[in-house]
């Protein structure tokens, strides 16, 4: 039989940026943070090299940023959540500061900021040039250990989550070294990140596979907007898997995009060049890409001698391919970077299912519309996450009986790699019917072989949306169906069918 445990606050699923803020933001009550990872590893918090976009200066507002947020997500944004975003980002800046994360800071103790693309204002908080996500989950982590109320417990992957007879979350059926586990709680929150991992190219860590989107499809929560995949324009193209990133902020500094033969095409493609929005960055090298010309991130002249000091991630990965980015140009290529879809919440982290909250990457905000703005996503963690620990610390505790957890079904190995390249091949940078079609009817294959387990669904529920979607909007372009489609709407889908649950007694 397996073990019941019962945590007597919120439990959280994932420890990056938002699931760590959220556990924070529950206090008083107690937090019980689930990871399938040693903490800072398997997040893409800790891997976000080019900061926090907040309105910070002098020349600032919320409202300029809330501005260049709508601009980019191509109509699909929500207007109010991007209002709470803008205007509580630069109070997540400084109570990170306040926590120890390392910001950069001008001669007068002002934060240091960069200009990245779609940007109207330089408003991007940086450390040490790329080191942001590292040092603020390094800040994250040790508030985190010292904490009297904050309990984590590695190498736990979430398999399914509990419900009662109502259809109220109650926990989370949970592997521990292969040991099943039912774990209690009052509220969950899930803040299990992205979903890269299913794209053969991608520059997330691997274990994020969109499960946690899954697990609450398949309980029943509404999830909007699955098509909406972000990919980055400059990937670090030297066969590494997941693929090293140059970030943003060089061209924000002024590094050009060059073919093989030298010549700069951004310009070509887009009258802000290489500070085009990311969507159109990522379609123009992979067109030059598709033609033979080759994509290559010339930095030489923009950064130059101070690459070490200045970008030392990139300067590290360039170096460990026997590139000197210095002196020599850098191949990129676009790469699955950001989901913009996710787990539908409310301005609180409530998704549609009573009990459960989510946050960061795996949620539906409405932030984000069709194209993540650069740099919004350390930052609609910060803001969500304490939003969602907040609101789950105040949930009412429930009664009742819990239904009996089951293991969703795993997909094997040899299986997943098969998906990661349809995925990467038909769910890629560009789209078409075609191709999208032949991605879902191997989803659909592969359900019938090993059985409907979370990352299926979600790789399904990715297809659908963009199959279903016949425009090309934001980061989400079908070559069939180049042009948008006016007025602008959102996907939102509940699974049909969903499994009976067998109620037992606590």
């Amino acid at each position: 039989m397996t073990e019941r445990i019962h945590h007597d606050g919120v439990l959280v699923i994932g420890a990056g940026l938002a699931g760590l803020t959220a556990a924070m933001a529950a206090a008083p009550r107690k937090a019980l943070v689930l990871s399938p990872t040693p903490l800072n590893t398997g997040c893409s918090s800790a891997w976000a090299q080019g900061g926090m976009a907040a309105a910070l200066g002098a020349d600032d507002a919320p409202a300029l940023h809330a501005a260049d947020t709508l601009a980019a997500g191509a109509g699909l944004c929500d207007p109010a959540m991007v209002e709470i975003l803008t205007r509580e980002g630069s109070d997540a800046v400084r109570h990170l500061a306040d926590l120890g994360a390392p910001f950069d800071r001008t001669e007068d103790g002002a934060f240091a900021q960069s200009l990245e693309a779609a940007h109207s204002r330089a408003r991007v908080a940086r450390v040490k040039g790329d080191q942001a996500g590292r040092e603020i989950m390094r800040a994250m982590t040790a508030a985190t250990f010292v904490s009297p109320l904050i309990s984590v417990r590695a190498g736990v992957r979430a398999r399914q989550l509990l419900q009662d007879a109502e259809g109220r979350v109650r926990g989370v059926l949970a592997d521990w070294k292969g040991r099943l586990f039912e774990i209690t709680a009052d509220a969950v929150v899930l803040a299990t990140g992205g979903l890269g991992g299913l794209y053969a190219v991608t520059t997330t860590p691997a274990e994020l596979k969109g499960e946690g989107l899954g697990l609450a499809a398949l309980a029943g929560a509404v999830i909007a907007d699955p098509e909406f995949e972000q990919f980055h324009p400059t990937a670090i193209d030297i066969g590494q898997d997941p693929a090293p990133l140059a970030t943003e902020a060089l061209r924000g500094e002024g590094a050009k995009l060059l073919n093989a033969a030298g010549v700069a095409f951004m310009a070509d493609y887009h009258p802000a060049a290489e500070l085009a929005p990311r969507d159109v960055v990522a379609r123009a090298i992979h067109a030059e890409l598709a033609a033979g010309r080759g994509a290559f991130l010339d930095a030489r002249t923009a950064v130059g001698e101070h690459f070490p000091d200045e970008f030392p991630a990139v300067f590290a990965a360039c170096m460990s391919a026997g590139i000197d980015p210095r002196y020599q140009v850098i191949p990129v290529a676009p790469a699955c970077h950001y989901h913009m879809g996710g787990v539908v919440t409310d301005a609180v982290g409530a998704t549609t299912l009573t009990g459960l909250y989510a946050a960061g990457e795996c949620a539906a905000t409405g932030v984000h519309g069709a194209n993540r703005l650069a740099s919004n996503s350390l930052l609609e963690a910060a803001v969500f996450g304490a939003r969602a620990g907040a609101a789950a610390r105040d949930l009412a505790t429930p009664k009742g009986k819990v239904a009996v957890g089951e293991a969703l079904p795993d997909l094997p190995d040899a299986a997943l790699m098969d998906l990661r390249r349809l995925m990467t091949r038909h769910a890629g940078v560009v789209r078409d019917a075609a191709g999208l079609t032949v991605l879902a009817e191997a989803v659909e294959a592969m359900k019938a072989r090993h059985g409907e387990g979370p990352i299926l669904t979600t790789a399904g529920l990715v297809a659908a949306g963009a199959l279903a979607r016949r425009e090309s909007r934001g980061a989400h372009y079908r070559a069939d169906f180049p042009q948008p489609v006016e007025p602008p709407t959102r996907t939102f889908v509940t699974l049909p069918g969903q499994q009976a649950l067998k109620v037992a007694a606590e």
